[in-house]
């Protein structure tokens, strides 16, 4: 995605200066009507005491496609009901080794295997190799941790600095510092749904061996009731505009209007008014990862909805799109872990919910579920989402934990509560210097 592309207006405000990308496909502006609709199935559930509706998304599906090079696989949880929930201990599921976050060399995204970013990182069993000070006793250090860390090294204390002024050692990001920060983003959250906005059936709580065996053992639908008030504020109108920008199916060329363009730049402009993400750049400006709002903007930009093929070559998908929207791959959902694209869906009866396999702790919002559901018969077996977030909230965590922990879980508190976030950037291309796109990111719990 670009903004200032050849029949495309020039990008405005905090968004101007941004760096195009190499440019997409760019379409003749066309109307929501114009873009074909989809048959929608012959199942629809009406929803009980629902208001009337906002003007409906296109039902038309635009979004789907699966990793090839990133994968979004996320583990089975555990069963268990909200009646259970007083007696939950925290938790927090440990998974992967990873990626820590440094910036050397103008990149903020390193390998699992380097010292590269995470001189002094406190020891973690799950990762790879070490960089604590004591991995050179305990024999476990990564190969180029004397390169990085030792003395004179580019993290090494009072070491050389990259040519960006980043210390890879002052720049790191510890695990108590995501759990601070996650609190705070979360009493941020000043759009999130109320306990009175949404209400929920989750119905048939699925077993491990029922998962995967693509029957509807919930009659109802997911969302009884949703305020739908919430999504006339700015950040919630803006996000729902971008939801019929997408071909869902992998492998088709996207093609990218101006009025698209215009439409993310405005929810980037919206998110970045709020709170929330204000506090965000501040925490990442102080660990130099940002100079400026710009610059930050500019990023966001292009690691959420910068173009990249998941299929034969085309650019055929971004993050934003798989995550928030969702894609169609091999015949199966991959990637959607939004709730409001989930109740939309459901609303016009594209979308039909199965069971869940996971609730969370959480007795207000957000909360987290995991889902089974068909999408026009395609089938998402264990599907993840926050419930009843803003957003900003989703967005901004999703951003705080690809910079933090790529590739690795990203171990977070709300409201009390452990949980973590699995992000994976795109490796088979790359942007500005060697940054990496988002290739998925989700919650996940136990």
């Amino acid at each position: 995605m670009s903004f200032g592309q050849v029949g495309v207006q020039p990008a405005r405000g905090a968004l101007a200066a941004i760096t195009p990308l190499p440019p997409p496909p760019v379409a003749p502006s066309k109307s929501r009507e114009q873009r074909g609709a989809e048959a929608l199935p012959a199942r629809s559930r009406p929803h009980p005491g629902a208001p009337e509706p906002i003007p409906a998304l296109p039902s038309r599906s635009r979004h789907s496609r699966f990793d090839p090079g990133a994968p979004d696989p996320i583990p089975a949880f555990p069963t268990r009901s909200r009646r259970s929930r007083g007696t939950m201990e925290p938790w927090m599921l440990l998974l992967g080794a990873g990626i820590a976050l440094g910036c050397v060399s103008g990149h903020l995204y390193t390998a699992p295997d380097s010292c590269e970013g995470r001189c002094g990182e406190p020891f973690n069993e799950e990762d790879e190799c070490h960089c604590h000070p004591e991995c050179g006793a305990e024999h476990n250090c990564c190969e180029d941790h004397e390169r990085h860390c030792g003395p004179g090294g580019e993290g090494a204390e009072g070491g050389a600095r990259s040519r960006d002024g980043f210390s890879s050692s002052s720049g790191s990001i510890s695990e108590q510092e995501l759990l601070e920060l996650s609190e705070q983003l979360y009493g941020l959250d000043h759009n999130k749904a109320r306990p009175g906005d949404i209400a929920l059936n989750p119905q048939h709580l699925a077993g491990p061996d029922e998962t995967g065996d693509k029957e509807d053992r919930s009659p109802q639908p997911l969302y009884k009731y949703v305020n739908e008030a919430l999504f006339s504020k700015p950040t919630y109108a803006s996000f729902i505009k971008l939801l019929d920008n997408y071909q869902r199916a992998t492998g088709r060329e996207e093609e990218v209007t101006a009025e698209e363009l215009q439409e993310q730049e405005r929810f980037l402009q919206e998110v970045m008014g709020t709170e929330l993400m204000k506090k965000l750049f501040v925490f990442l400006q102080g660990k130099n990862r940002y100079s400026s709002e710009q610059e930050f903007l500019q990023d966001l930009n292009q690691m959420w909805f910068g173009l990249y093929s998941r299929g034969d070559g085309e650019r055929d998908s971004s993050g934003f799109e798989h995550v928030f929207s969702g894609e169609v791959k091999k015949g199966k959902v991959s990637g959607f872990h939004n709730w409001i694209r989930f109740y939309l869906l459901e609303k016009q009866g594209v979308l039909n919910y199965f069971s869940h396999n996971f609730d969370g702790p959480w007795d207000t919002y957000p909360d987290v579920l995991g889902l089974q559901f068909s999408w026009d018969g395609f089938y998402k077996e264990v599907g993840s989402a926050f419930i009843g977030c803003s957003p900003e909230f989703e967005f901004g965590l999703y951003t705080l934990c690809f910079l933090a922990r790529p590739g690795r879980a990203c171990h977070l508190s709300l409201g009390g509560h452990r949980l973590s976030v699995q992000t994976y950037p795109w490796t088979k291309t790359t942007y500005d210097g060697g940054r990496r796109f988002i290739a998925t990111a989700y919650v996940m719990s136990p």
